[in-house]
């Protein structure tokens, strides 16, 4: 797969990356593991990241700082629900911080995170668990290429080389990479 100099919109970005709060806590690194590859221009990531490593060549290591309302947005205390346990499958083992995903009227899907579980209800929030947080990056620009068709029309990367299998059927599996 060709590389590219720059990022710019349609190419396939691979960073490693270490987030940080605002209280210096890791939320979550790649350092240690592979790469995370995101396509560029087509909210992968947050997008104050996305619009500080626009133009950055490969190699470029930076400190990135993102306020909420580039990041995952202020809190919203309406977004805290609760639910009565039987509006989910009864087989499902709920648990506080788990990510679910639901469709709405309309159709799209809308993902929450359960917060805590009582017998008959469980409580959910609409809030990404990091809206209100200014985000600290630590970003390396490991590698960027072309994106090709196939993940142009997906709007997200398939691996490394553009080649890395996944199923797109119905399941919402795939909405996981929203992240």
């Amino acid at each position: 797969m060709e590389q590219t100099q720059n990022i710019a919109a349609d190419t396939v970005v691979g960073i490693h990356y270490t987030l940080t709060n605002s209280a210096g806590e890791v939320i979550d690194t790649s350092s240690g593991s592979e790469p995370m590859y995101y396509l560029h221009g087509h909210d992968n990531i947050v997008p104050g990241l996305e619009r500080k490593l626009s133009g950055q060549a490969i190699g470029t290591k930076m400190k990135v700082t993102v306020l909420p309302a580039d990041g995952y947005g202020e809190r919203d205390a309406r977004g805290e629900q609760k639910v009565p346990r039987e509006a989910f499958p009864p087989n499902v083992e709920l648990e506080p911080g788990m990510q679910l995903a639901l469709r709405d009227p309309s159709g799209q899907i809308v993902p929450l995170w359960v917060s805590k579980v009582e017998n008959d209800v469980v409580h959910v929030d609409l809030n990404h668990p990091l809206a209100g947080e200014t985000l600290q990056f630590d970003v390396e620009i490991i590698s960027i290429r072309a994106a090709t068709p196939e993940e142009l029309q997906h709007g997200h990367p398939h691996g490394a080389d553009g080649h890395e299998a996944h199923d797109h059927g119905d399941d919402e599996d795939d909405e996981e990479e929203a992240d």
